[in-house]
């Protein structure tokens, strides 16, 4: 069974709506939350930290000016007090975050969702002939 796929976005974001786009284009069932108000919780996060391959880096719009007025430096903090950072101030995520609970994108990815859409299950695919 396939984990459901969580599409952290915010309309306003370019990437995001492109990634919204693809999904419904390529009838990829998602569940949509607002990064901003239903901002990733500790577990959450801690999950989707666990699918970098980057770490943090992976997952932090250093570009942002968000990140620019904290004037922080995140290797100074433990993952913990970043978490507690990140959920604070959602604005440090870069966008959109997509997660089926096994892998993660981060921003527009069209050859990253391509994999993402070859994970359906096969019941699944035999409904949509019949």
């Amino acid at each position: 069974m396939m984990n459901e796929i969580i599409f952290y976005s915010y309309p306003s974001c370019t990437s995001c709506r492109k990634t919204k786009k693809w999904l419904k284009g390529n009838n990829i069932p998602f569940q949509e939350k607002h990064i901003f108000r239903e901002t990733p919780n500790k577990e959450e996060m801690i999950k989707i930290l666990s699918l970098t391959t980057e770490g943090i880096d992976e997952i932090l719009a250093t570009r942002s000016q968000t990140f620019k007025d904290l004037g922080i430096d995140v290797n100074e903090l433990s993952l913990s007090q970043l978490i507690e950072l990140i959920i604070e101030e959602p604005k440090l995520l870069r966008r959109p975050i997509i997660t089926s609970g096994k892998k993660l994108i981060v921003g527009y990815n069209e050859s990253a969702l391509q994999k993402l859409s070859r994970h359906k299950p096969k019941l699944e695919l035999k409904q949509s002939v019949s």
